[in-house]
């Protein structure tokens, strides 16, 4: 088998949302950190939880329970941030907790079913089935805009 032939492999990083698994190419992902308080800034959607000091930069913070449109929740000292980069720019990703890293081949994702009206408006790029476990794949860009990013 050459090198062409071998099938493109991504690594992701699985969380906990709501009780249900959702992934992120591990590629954006800068850092975890533990829940810390934030600050929130006026006229901010209401998934924009505020900004925090990283190490001198301003970051915002999304709930990304409510950016999904998930039940809003009680954030917990187990809650931790995912700190992203889309489009050189820093976001932070509230969620309950991260679960694994997984590492697998683009012929093991299956692009999830149209159920909105429109195909850009969908956060879940591909689904996987992982031990019998349905994980999401989010597509980050539909998630984190700079617009959003500086709307905290």
């Amino acid at each position: 088998m050459s090198e062409k032939d071998t099938p493109e492999t991504l690594e992701l990083l699985t969380f906990q949302l709501a009780d249900q698994e959702y992934s992120l190419d591990i590629m954006s992902v800068r850092e975890i950190r533990g829940w810390t308080r934030t600050t929130p800034l006026p006229h901010a959607p209401s998934y924009m939880k505020g900004v925090i000091n990283l190490r001198g930069t301003v970051l915002p913070v999304m709930d990304l329970a409510q950016r999904l449109g998930l039940s809003p929740r009680e954030h917990t000292d187990r809650n931790v941030i995912i700190v992203v980069n889309h489009e050189e720019s820093m976001t932070g990703l509230l969620v309950d907790a991260v679960s694994d890293i997984i590492a697998l081949t683009v012929d093991d994702l299956q692009p999830p079913p149209e159920m909105q009206p429109s195909a850009s408006q969908n956060v879940v790029s591909a689904l996987t089935l992982i031990n019998e476990r349905m994980i999401r794949v989010l597509d980050l860009s539909t998630i984190v805009s700079k617009e959003q990013s500086s709307a905290a």
